[in-house]
């Protein structure tokens, strides 16, 4: 029972999985230890705290036209720091739908910028992948970088899409699922819903940590939207008793 809620309560969705905690707190210090240690085996940057996206992004970015520009150019806008590669058929899939969501946001005057994070096998590939994206990149040379930002998110999988505000918080890390579940891009930013309606794209949350799941009969749209205002309380004050403790709900 012990193991089940230690597994639950830090979202363990694969292993070998290495977390590290503020003894003091108990708050998360780092989910991604593993790619901790790979990088930093001396230990000269412990005890791997949390940094601000502006000063790991620091540095150079690139467009698919060759062109270079400062990450301080982010500042101010909405940012999906995209974590994907051309070897994976669903980041493939995702990108085709992401492009489109990013011109229409773009369009909308909506200040968005798109960070992609490559785990692609070799430069020519990062090149090629690159090459179908309007937004920005971490040069693929930059590994330290790149590895720098997946140790910040905590990153287990791809495509995993993380979705900023202006300040460089994380507005969601469900960034895939918004995405597919509103072609439209009438939700942007995306900030979370207290209540889902599950589908086939978000089931995967199912995974991250208990869920009250709610089935009514889908004929009847009054009895769902009745549900929905019975449980939509209680999700909220849930998230609010997390938020109150700066951590994720």
């Amino acid at each position: 029972l012990l193991q089940l809620k230690l597994w639950n309560k830090y979202r363990v969705s694969n292993i070998p999985s290495l977390i590290f905690i503020d003894a003091s707190t108990g708050k998360v210090v780092c989910r991604n230890g593993l790619l901790v240690i790979r990088d930093d085996p001396e230990g000269l940057e412990f005890p791997w705290g949390p940094k601000p996206f502006s000063e790991v992004v620091a540095g150079p970015l690139l467009r698919n036209n060759g062109q270079t520009l400062d990450s301080s150019a982010l500042e101010g806008s909405h940012i999906g720091v995209y974590f994907s590669a051309h070897w994976c058929p669903p980041c493939r899939s995702l990108t085709r739908v992401l492009v489109e969501s990013y011109r229409k946001i773009k369009e909308a005057g909506q200040k968005f910028e798109i960070l992609f994070v490559s785990a692609d096998r070799s430069e020519d590939s990062f090149n090629q992948y690159f090459s179908e994206m309007p937004w920005v990149a971490v040069p693929y040379a930059d590994e330290a970088r790149r590895s720098r930002l997946n140790r910040l998110y905590g990153i287990q999988g791809i495509p995993t899409l993380i979705v900023l505000d202006s300040k460089g918080d994380v507005i969601t890390r469900q960034g895939r699922v918004e995405v597919l579940n509103d072609i439209e891009c009438r939700e942007f930013p995306w900030h979370p819903k207290p209540v889902l309606e599950l589908t086939d794209s978000n089931a995967v949350q199912l995974n991250e940590g208990p869920c009250l799941v709610l089935f009514v009969d889908s004929e009847d749209d009054g009895e769902s939207e009745a549900a929905k205002q019975l449980i939509q309380p209680i999700a909220e004050k849930i998230i609010a008793k997390y938020k109150a403790k700066d951590e994720e709900a």
